[in-house]
C-alpha cells in the first residue's frame, strides 16, 4: 500500500478512564484507580438494577462488566463500594475535560465523540505545546489529572481511525495510558489482532460475516480482495478494509449533519406491560413528548414511526422481538394529531403480546410556519389546541415539567412523572459536586 497519497496529520482520542465510576471516586476523594467502586442504576428502572461503570479494580476483582452486569451478581462486599449515577454530574464534568482540550486545540478541531470520548486533531497545534505528539498526550494528562482527579487514555495515530485503535488496543493496557499507531507501524500494531471483535466496528454478527468469507484475524482482512468484499458487504466491507490498512480520509472540522433528520423518543419499561390501557397510556406520553420536541425546534412532522418492543417470553412464544411501523400524516407538530396516529399503529398491529420497549419518532420533517386547518372540525377549536399546546409546553419550560402533568400519567402505568427527573434514562442528581 502506498500511503504517500494518504492524508497525513497529529489525531489524539482521548477516553477518560472508568468514566462514571472515576468521578464518583474522585467526588469521595478516593483515587479511581484504588477503590473498587460500581455505579449502578436504580432497580425500577431496569427490572434489578444495571451495572452503568466500574472502576479497574472492581472489573479486575468481581470480573463485573458495565451495561451487561446485574444487581444480582454484585457481591455483598464491604470493601465493594455501591454508588447511583450523576448524569448531570458526569455532564458537568465531560464539558470541563473538553475545556481543558480546547486550550490545545482550535474548537473546529476538537469532536467530542461521546460522553467520556473526544478526538482533537493536534496537527497545526502541537508544537506548541511539546517536543513530540506524546510528549503533548502526557501534558493533557497531566493536566486533567491535576484539575480534575481524572485519568485518561491517549491513542495516537496519523489519523482518526489509527488514533481510535491505537486506544482500544494499546493506550489502555499500557502503563502510560497511551498508545500509538502511524502508518509505519500498521503490520505490527493492526496486522497481528487475531481477534476481529477486538478491534473497533466489528461486533460478533460483522465478525460471523467475516468468517464465512474464511476472514478471522486482521492480516487475512487486510489482504482480502477489497473487490469481493465490496461485493459481499458493500460500503460497510470497503470501510473495513481501509480500517485494515489504517486508512482515514475523514476531515474532523468538516461535520456533516444527518441526510435524512427526524425527531423522537424511547424509553425501557420499568416492567413488563400486559393490559392495553397501560400500554396506551406510555405510548400517549412518549407521543405528546415527541410532539413538545417538534415545537421547541419548530418543526412539522408529515411520517410517524412506533416501535414495540416485547419482552423477553413474549418475543419466545412469537418468534418477533416487536415490531415497528410508520405512518404518512398531514405535517403536524400537534399533541392530538401525533398522538392519535401511533395510536392507530398500535391498534393495527398488537396482538395480546407483553411490551417492554415503546418508541416514537417523526420524519418527513419541514419548517412550522403555520396551521394548516381540515374541514372536520371547527378553525376555532383546532386554533385552541394548538395554543393549548404551546402554553403547556412554555409552563413546563419555566417551572418544570411535573408542574403541569396530564390526568392520564397518573394512571397505573404513567411513567412521564418519574422520568423527569432522569437524564439519559438514568438519576441525573446534581451536579454541584
Amino acid at each position: 500500500m502506498n500511503y504517500q497519497n494518504e492524508p497525513h496529520g497529529v489525531f489524539f482520542l482521548i477516553d477518560n478512564k472508568s468514566f462514571y465510576a472515576s468521578v464518583e471516586a474522585v467526588a469521595r476523594g478516593w483515587n479511581p484507580l484504588k477503590i473498587a467502586l460500581v455505579v449502578m442504576s436504580e432497580a425500577s428502572n431496569t427490572n434489578g438494577g444495571l451495572v452503568l461503570a466500574t472502576s479497574p479494580e472492581a472489573k479486575k476483582h468481581y470480573h463485573l462488566q458495565a451495561n451487561v452486569s446485574r444487581a444480582r451478581e454484585v457481591p455483598q462486599d464491604p470493601q465493594l463500594v455501591v454508588v447511583p449515577p450523576r448524569m448531570n454530574l458526569y455532564i458537568k464534568r465531560n464539558l470541563q475535560i473538553n475545556d481543558i482540550f480546547r486550550r490545545f486545540v482550535a474548537n473546529e478541531d476538537l469532536l467530542p465523540y461521546s460522553i467520556d470520548e473526544s478526538i482533537l486533531d493536534l496537527t497545526h497545534s502541537w508544537r506548541l505545546f511539546g517536543k513530540t505528539p506524546r510528549e503533548v498526550a502526557i501534558r493533557i494528562q497531566k493536566t486533567v489529572r491535576r484539575e480534575l482527579g481524572l485519568y485518561t487514555t491517549v491513542g495516537i495515530g496519523d489519523n482518526p481511525v489509527q488514533a481510535k485503535l491505537a486506544l482500544d488496543l494499546y493506550a489502555k493496557h499500557d502503563d502510560d495510558l497511551i498508545g500509538e499507531i502511524h502508518y509505519s507501524t500498521v503490520p505490527e500494531k493492526i496486522w497481528t489482532v487475531d481477534k476481529l471483535t477486538d478491534v473497533w466496528g466489528i461486533a460478533n454478527r460483522t465478525a460471523t460475516h467475516l468468517n464465512r468469507l474464511g476472514i478471522y484475524n486482521m492480516y487475512e482482512l487486510a489482504h482480502v480482495d477489497p473487490y469481493q468484499l465490496k461485493g459481499e458487504m458493500g460500503l460497510i466491507g470497503q470501510q473495513l478494509f481501509a480500517m485494515a490498512w489504517g486508512i482515514d480520509r475523514s476531515q474532523l472540522n468538516q461535520r456533516r449533519g444527518p441526510k435524512n433528520a427526524s425527531l423522537g423518543n424511547s424509553q425501557v419499561l420499568p416492567r413488563d406491560y400486559v393490559q392495553q390501557k397501560e400500554i396506551e397510556t406510555v405510548i400517549k406520553e412518549v407521543g405528546e413528548q415527541v410532539a413538545s420536541r417538534l415545537r421547541h425546534h419548530h418543526k412539522q412532522a408529515g411520517c410517524v414511526s412506533l416501535g414495540i418492543g416485547f419482552s423477553y417470553a413474549a418475543s419466545e412464544a412469537d418468534g418477533r422481538s416487536g415490531f415497528h411501523q410508520e405512518m404518512r400524516i398531514a405535517p403536524t407538530d400537534q399533541n392530538a394529531e401525533i398522538v392519535a396516529a401511533v395510536i392507530r399503529i398500535f391498534r393495527r398491529n398488537w396482538e395480546g403480546q407483553t411490551v417492554r420497549n415503546v418508541a416514537v419518532y417523526t420524519s418527513r420533517l419541514c419548517a412550522s410556519t403555520g396551521l394548516q386547518l381540515n374541514f372536520f372540525e371547527s378553525a376555532k377549536a383546532q386554533i385552541k389546541r394548538t395554543k393549548t399546546d404551546h402554553v403547556v409546553d412554555a409552563i413546563r419550560d419555566r417551572f418544570g415539567f411535573t408542574r403541569l402533568v396530564y390526568a392520564s400519567s397518573l394512571q397505573k402505568g404513567g411513567t412521564a412523572i418519574e422520568r423527569a427527573s432522569l437524564v439519559g434514562g438514568h438519576n441525573g442528581g446534581n451536579a454541584y459536586e
